[in-house]
Parts: C-alpha cells; structure tokens; sequence
C-alpha cells in the first residue's frame, strides 16, 4: 500500500500542477493560496508597472489645471487625475499582496529599475492633447484593462473592474472635448488634428511590442494573467477608434490603413519599434522630466505620510488602552 502524501510533503511539481488546475478552472488565486515563484514575480511587475503608469500619468495632465479653458473643465480634469492617483493606490495594494512592499517598488521607479507606461513621456502641446490623451490613451488603456477583469489573481482581477467603470468615463470625456475641438473654429480644427497626429502612433506602441517580440506574453497567457494577445488588443483598438477618428472629419496619421474586408479589420502601416524601445529606455522626450517631477513630489509628501503613521500609531495605542481599561 502506497502511503499517501499530505499537502506539506507534496514535490513542487505536484504543488504546480494544482495550481495550473486551478487556473484551467477559472478558480481565482488568492494571496495565501501556493503559487509559482515566477506568477508571483510576473504579478509583482505587472502590477506595479501599472501602478506606476497610473501615477506618472497624472504628470502631464496636471501642468494644465491652471490652463483649462473653462471652470467647467478644470473641475473635469481635477476629478480625472484624483481618479489615476486613487487607480494607483489600488494597484499599489494589490502588489503588496504578493509579499512586496510599496516602499520597494517606488523605490524600484525612481532608481530606474522599474518600468511605466512609454505614453507619458511625450510633452502635452495644447488643451487637445488633453481631450486625445483622454480619447486615446484611455481608451487603449480600457480595450487592455477589461481584459484583465478576468485575470487569474483575484485581488488585481476585482482592481480592474473599478478601474474600468473610471476609465470608461474618463475616455467619454476626452471624446467630447475632441468632438468640441473638432466641430470648433478652423483653428481648433487644426489643434485636434495636431494632437491626433502626434499621440497616435505612441497610443498603439501603448499595446507592448508585438507578440513575436514579447518576453512574457506566453507564459502570461498560460497563467490566465494576460488573456488577449498585444497584438489582438491593437487591432481591436484600432478598429474601434477609427470610425470615432471619422466622425470627427480628422485623418488618421498613417498612410496605410484601410479596411481589410477579407479580415475583417483595419490594416495598419508598421509601428516605429526603435522609438518604442528608446522611450521604454529612458531616452523619450519627457522621461527625465517626469521622474524629476514624480521623485520630488514624494519627497514633498514625505511629511504627510510620517503623519499619518503617526495618527495611526496614537490611535492604536489609545484603543489598546481603552481595551486594558475596560477588562
């Protein structure tokens, strides 16, 4: 008779293969359950490049508060960038879930050692890179993150859906001041063609580079992390954002793109994978610039953070007391 082994002794292999089970099954993973070292490490990464992107993102959009058009707008915009810092905050601690403190990964983005999104290193020209960032940027960060409401792990997984009801309105809203732009004065006009023109191809690199070229899509996939392929949600994009570009009455910036009727979708001309790779480096035209701002801004609230562990601190002791007290 063959001795049966209970959970504690079982190899890493049988330990794996529960795991991928689980995964196969749809069943959520949760912060105590057994999991792979490497979907721990690919977690970790991912969630907090995207936590990052979210707070370096209100950057851009924060320098024209002071410049909106109208109260109005500007009352719009505030609530928007309080939005991404709240996104942030979520992300943050759905990482530290997995064992990694948020210390260590703000750490990780100010030294350089950590990644954020390559969109926000391009400077914000006019009031209509405002509406584009907007239109565009959130609506390819949106077609990404309603894919990862079905990620394996639950704590990202639930994130993203509150994340996604958020970003849905902030792509409206963009959407609109473009359509105001657009169907504006002649010079109006031209800004949201200008804005269109130079966040276009940046928005589609937004995707990651393409799947033969992608270090960790497979084995994301596999992990049910990742559920559509960059290359899949590119396309979907695109095909969705191209007729908005049509009402509109704006050209698209590519030479190249008509629709494929045999496919089904939108052809498209070749994305610049050498521009990707020098912004993802450091080398885009506002990446010094935003970690300046991001590294000071932290160093500025260093204050308010002591503070607050501080309250937190006072106010354990008082209800531990209180409980002494009372006994």
């Amino acid at each position: 008779m063959v001795e049966s082994q209970s959970p504690g002794q079982a190899s890493e292999t049988e330990e794996a293969a529960r795991f991928q089970a689980r995964v196969d099954q749809e069943i959520k993973i949760e912060p105590r359950d057994w999991m792979p070292e490497g979907y721990r490490k690919t977690l970790v990464r991912q969630i907090s490049q995207h936590a990052h992107s979210e707070i370096v993102g209100m950057l851009p959009e924060g320098c024209w508060v002071t410049r909106a058009p109208s109260l109005r707008r500007k009352v719009q915009l505030l609530a928007k960038i309080q939005d991404e810092a709240g996104h942030g905050l979520y992300l943050y601690s759905a990482a530290e879930t997995l064992g990694t403190p948020r210390s260590e990964m703000i750490d990780a983005l100010h030294s350089g050692r950590a990644k954020y999104s390559n969109i926000f290193n391009y400077p914000v020209l006019s009031w209509a890179d405002i509406g584009t960032i907007g239109w565009l940027v959130d609506g390819a960060a949106i077609i990404n993150q309603i894919a990862l409401c079905r990620c394996s792990y639950g704590p990202y997984a639930r994130a993203m859906e509150r994340i996604c009801r958020e970003e849905s309105f902030h792509q409206r809203q963009g959407y609109e001041i473009m359509m105001s732009m657009a169907f504006g004065t002649s010079e109006q006009k031209r800004m949201a063609q200008s804005a269109l023109d130079r966040w276009w191809w940046p928005s589609l690199m937004m995707f990651g580079p393409s799947d033969r070229e992608s270090a960790h899509s497979s084995q994301s996939v596999a992990w049910k992390i990742k559920r559509v392929s960059n290359d899949d949600l590119r396309q979907q994009f695109i095909d969705m954002t191209v007729p908005q570009a049509e009402y509109l009455g704006l050209k698209m910036p590519d030479p190249d793109l008509k629709w494929n009727e045999e496919r089904g979708h939108y052809d498209f001309g070749e994305i610049d994978w050498a521009e990707l790779k020098r912004v993802v480096s450091g080398d885009g035209p506002c990446n010094k610039e935003r970690m300046a701002a991001r590294v000071k801004a932290h160093e500025d609230g260093a204050w308010v953070r002591e503070a607050a562990v501080a309250y937190a601190d006072k106010k354990r002791q008082r209800e531990s007391a209180a409980r002494i007290a009372a006994e």
